[in-house]
């Protein structure tokens, strides 16, 4: 599934949702569901820097291809980095980085989150868009 495809579905299981605190219960729901992190990942460089709680980010580069693990020790955050993951995991650097991640916007996700939250989120996609870039120059 391309990236595109991958934010449509996501955009039309949040169309099924009206109320934003069901929204919130959802996005709770895919933080629980996101596969545990390797404690040995759980390190200070690993840390997303310019989020207000601790995101805990680690990419791997296999096949051509770059696979996300992450955690949170907030339940919305991690909600949100799994969406970010469900989008971009298992895509080519070039594809993430040239992915433009609109569903953020078309979900009402940006203007529902406090500032604080919305700084963390852009800088969770910076670092996932960093990895990729890093990856690559291999």
């Amino acid at each position: 599934m391309t990236i595109d495809e991958k934010q449509q579905e996501i955009i039309d299981e949040f169309a099924d949702i009206d109320d934003w605190m069901d929204r919130y219960g959802y996005i709770i729901d895919l933080g629980n569901q996101l596969p545990a992190i390797d404690e040995k990942y759980k390190t200070p460089d690993r840390l997303i820097e310019g989020c207000q709680s601790r995101v805990w980010l680690n990419a791997e580069y296999r096949d051509g291809k770059v696979y996300f693990t992450a955690d949170s020790d907030a339940i919305i955050v991690k909600g949100i980095i799994s969406l970010l993951i469900s989008v971009l995991n298992g895509h080519t650097p070039k594809e993430i980085l040239d992915s433009d991640l609109h569903f953020i916007d078309e979900i009402g996700l940006s203007q529902h989150l406090s500032p604080t939250r919305s700084n963390g989120l852009l800088a969770m996609v910076k670092q996932m868009k960093m990895d990729a870039l890093a990856f690559s120059a291999i």
